[in-house]
Formats: structure tokens, C-alpha cells, sequence
């Protein structure tokens, strides 16, 4: 009862508007583009600070938990991909399992770079010493990249939630696709974030 009745105030809202779905729905996806490129503007602006300040360089950091989290990120992507995908075809079930995976590789992903790279740097401010700006660069850039997951986090919950309510159907899912895409950016933001980080440079400091 509730979906249907949320279903005709959207289409009573549509034809008082003089705004037919269609066309809702493409500026939707252009006012997300929109910010996605903002977005891209801000991480591309902190990768260039990156490049400028360490240069040819970069601090010792723990290789096997830099690659584990982002193959962790990477796997998340694919599940929300899935969740996406089956909500397209009215799935239900699988949209929720899969989301909830894509929260939990999402958590790990957090706790990796936050609860265990963020204490032991090398570049910690308890024990960098000369290396303050390899630290200043590695925090803003995790910092960051781990709020944005965050937030990602939460939206994916959100979803969750109103997908458990029936909120969402094969015809009506655009919060959906919306927090999808939003996910899939953030992963790509790591995907060139995590090589300026662990990958490029001669390693130079203290051993992780």
C-alpha cells in the first residue's frame, strides 16, 4: 500500500512539475556527473600536491595491506555492481545480499587503512621526525579517500534499508544507480591513489 501510494504522489508530482520521468531522470544523472567531476577536480588537485612533494619518492609503507585493501575495494565494486544489477530486474534478494557484502568489504577497507595503516606509518606523527611532509601527504590523501568511503558506506545503508522496505522496484530505482555509481568512483579515485602511494618512488625513511 505504501509503494503504491508513493508511486502515484511521484507521478502526481511529475505531471503538477510538467516534468515527465524521462526527463527527471536524465537530469539526475547529469547533476551526478556534474559532481562527479567536482569530485575528480579535488582528488586530482591532492595527486598532483602528491607528485610535487614526494616527487620521485615515497616513505616506507606495508606493501601486503596496501594491495589487500584494494583488491577488498576492488571485490566491493563487483557486489555493487551485483546489487545494482538486480534491482534493475526487480530482485530483491539478491540486491540486499549483495549490497550488505559491499558494506561489510567497505568496513574492511576503512578499518585496513585507518586502524591499521594509519598507527603503525612510518610518517606517524608520534615518530616521523624529518618526514613530515610524507606524512602530511599520506594522511590527506587516506583521509580523504577513507571519509569519501564512509559516506559511501552510509548511502549504501541507507539503500539497504529503503530496499528492505520495498521502496525500490525494477522500474523505479534511480537512489540506487545513484549510489552505485558513487561507490564505483570512489574505487576508481584508489585505484590511482593506491600506486602514487605504495607503487611509484624509491622508498626512502624509515622500513614500515
Amino acid at each position: 500500500m505504501t509503494v503504491q501510494t508513493t508511486h502515484v504522489q511521484e507521478h502526481g508530482e511529475h505531471a503538477h512539475s510538467g516534468i515527465s520521468p524521462a526527463k527527471r531522470l536524465k537530469m539526475n544523472r547529469l547533476g551526478l556527473w556534474l559532481f562527479i567531476l567536482s569530485e575528480a577536480f579535488l582528488f586530482g588537485g591532492i595527486l598532483v600536491a602528491r607528485f610535487y612533494l614526494w616527487g620521485a619518492t615515497r616513505p616506507h609503507l606495508d606493501q601486503r595491506l596496501g594491495l589487500t585493501v584494494t583488491v577488498v575495494l576492488l571485490i566491493s565494486s563487483f557486489f555493487a555492481n551485483r546489487a545494482e544489477v538486480a534491482m534493475k530486474f526487480g530482485d530483491r534478494g539478491e540486491f540486499l545480499r549483495s549490497i550488505l557484502v559491499t558494506i561489510v568489504l567497505g568496513t574492511v577497507f576503512m578499518f585496513g587503512v585507518v586502524g591499521v595503516e594509519w598507527p603503525s606509518a612510518p610518517v606517524n606523527p608520534a615518530t616521523e621526525g624529518e618526514f613530515g611532509v610524507y606524512g602530511a601527504i599520506l594522511f590527506l590523501m587516506t583521509g580523504l579517500h577513507a571519509f569519501h568511503v564512509l559516506t559511501g558506506v552510509l548511502l549504501l545503508a541507507i539503500l539497504a534499508y529503503r530496499g528492505f522496505k520495498g521502496h525500490f522496484s525494477a522500474e523505479n530505482h534511480w537512489a540506487v544507480e545513484a549510489g552505485v555509481v558513487y561507490w564505483h568512483f570512489v574505487d576508481v579515485v584508489w585505484v590511482f591513489f593506491y600506486p602514487a602511494l605504495y607503487l611509484m618512488g624509491t622508498a626512502v625513511g624509515p622500513a614500515h
